[in-house]
């Protein structure tokens, strides 16, 4: 999935409210006084450091909504390693519209490739176990769907989009329902059979009571040393799928994958990955 698309249809609104935050109300006054009408000019959009690239079909996107005139010449893909001094895209056109353009596409490349470089970090350290990274709901607000699509350009995997995907029962789903055993009997009747249901423990005596009970696709082992991972994916034997959550730190990746979970999410993925230095230079 590291070359993965989005349609345009999805892109497009993300970006133009992010150009409209940015010219209203009165446009580009700076490019107005001192960029002469009519000048044409070639820009290029180089990596400054090492990294993995997300972002750029969403950043040529601001380029052709402030002027579709300008040519747009990809010279990398979203999924690739950079190095520093690549150059990522090249821009020719009316000088004052790639301007105009340069801050957005910057943000959001930039943004982008830092989530998929942090995750491509995350994937590394699972090699040789069968551990998958994927991220989680803990997004930007509004940017959710691009920012997944950065995890899938850095090796990661999807988690729920939102809460309508899949039944996933949390503590407090459990405190409020009154246990592990209501809360998996409502889910059970609840559930349409294209839909799973993923439930949460953070002790093995829950563990227990979930697979005694049954009813459940997925176990969410949440905030669990790394003994008791590996005692839980023993219990578990393979009737459930297993995720691994909470503090899961670049530095833990390795010692959590080698205890045998399928799936380890990262909330770092996405609200804790440093933005990539990209810059746009003639």
């Amino acid at each position: 999935m590291q070359n993965a698309t989005l349609p345009d249809l999805l892109l497009e609104p993300l970006v133009r409210a992010a150009l409209t935050e940015d010219l209203a109300p009165m446009g580009d006054v700076t490019c107005r006084a001192v960029i002469p009408a009519g000048l044409e000019w070639t820009a290029v959009m180089n990596a400054r450091e090492t990294g993995v690239v997300s972002g750029l079909s969403v950043a040529a996107m601001a380029f052709r909504l402030v002027d579709p005139t300008l040519k747009v010449e990809p010279l990398a893909r979203d999924g690739d390693a950079c190095a520093p001094g690549q150059a990522l895209m090249r821009i020719t056109g009316a000088a004052a519209s790639i301007l105009m353009a340069e801050r957005v596409a910057l943000n959001f490349a930039g943004r982008l490739s830092g989530i998929a470089t942090q995750t491509a970090a995350f994937v590394a350290e699972t090699r040789g176990t069968k551990a998958r990274i994927t991220c989680t709901r803990k997004t930007t607000p509004g940017l959710r769907v691009v920012e997944k699509l950065a995890v899938l350009h850095g090796g990661g995997s999807n988690h729920r989009y939102g809460l309508s995907d899949a039944i996933l029962i949390k503590d407090n789903h459990i405190a409020a329902a009154g246990g592990v055993g209501p809360v998996l009997r409502a889910a059970s009747a609840a559930r349409s059979h294209m839909m799973r249901v993923e439930i949460e423990v953070d002790r093995l005596d829950q563990l227990a009571e979930v697979l005694a009970i049954g009813g459940a696709d997925v176990v969410l082992l949440d905030n669990m040393d790394s003994a008791t991972l590996r005692e839980a994916v023993a219990m578990v034997a393979g009737r459930m799928v297993t995720e691994a959550s909470g503090n899961m730190a670049l530095r833990r990746i390795a010692e959590v994958a080698a205890t045998g979970v399928d799936y380890i999410s990262a909330g770092a993925l996405t609200h804790s990955a440093r933005t990539l230095d990209l810059g746009l230079d003639a």
